[in-house]
């Protein structure tokens, strides 16, 4: 049951990261912010319609949480290539959700296992790459470019104190 309105939100968030990308890496920053805002709000929507239609499966939250490290991966990716954020970030987003996958076993047919800093962080993963669209397509100075660069260092961190937890975690349930 793979065609549902809710895969179909998920797909719009994921047809939407070629686009945004080049928004970013050519300076069409308008274009930019409506890909990222027509992702948030595909987020936002796609859990609560796919619950709603009684679609919500483990393979439709693989296909939202993979779409949402992929959109968020690759929008970090662009901003470091144009000076906004560190380029360790995006490959610590994939790598951290490598690793969720794993963990959770899910490719044996298991629900994805949330953590609330994996979560947390996901969420700041998307503040911090709105920060500069959003502010560059609506010609603000504010916040400066040190605070965005602060927070991606602290998401840096983040991400490793939550990859580190998460292993340990492991590391107790087998041993």
């Amino acid at each position: 049951m793979w065609l549902t309105w809710a895969n179909g939100l998920t797909a719009v968030r994921l047809v939407g990261i070629a686009p945004g990308v080049w928004a970013i890496c050519t300076g069409h920053w308008r274009m930019a912010a409506a890909v990222f805002v027509l992702a948030v709000l595909t987020d936002l929507a796609d859990g609560p319609v796919a619950r709603r239609f009684n679609h919500a499966t483990p393979g439709g939250g693989l296909f939202d949480h993979s779409t949402d490290a992929l959109f968020v991966a690759a929008t970090l990716a662009a901003l470091a290539a144009a000076g906004y954020v560190n380029v360790f970030l995006p490959g610590l987003v994939m790598l951290a959700f490598l690793q969720y996958v794993l963990d959770s076993r899910v490719l044996a047919g298991a629900v994805l296992r949330t953590s609330l800093m994996g979560r947390y962080n996901g969420i700041a993963y998307y503040v911090l790459a709105g920060i500069p669209i959003i502010r560059e397509a609506a010609g603000l100075g504010w916040p400066p470019d040190s605070w965005v660069a602060a927070i991606g260092w602290l998401l840096v961190t983040t991400t490793l104190v939550s990859m580190a937890d998460r292993a340990l975690a492991l590391l107790r349930r087998s041993g």
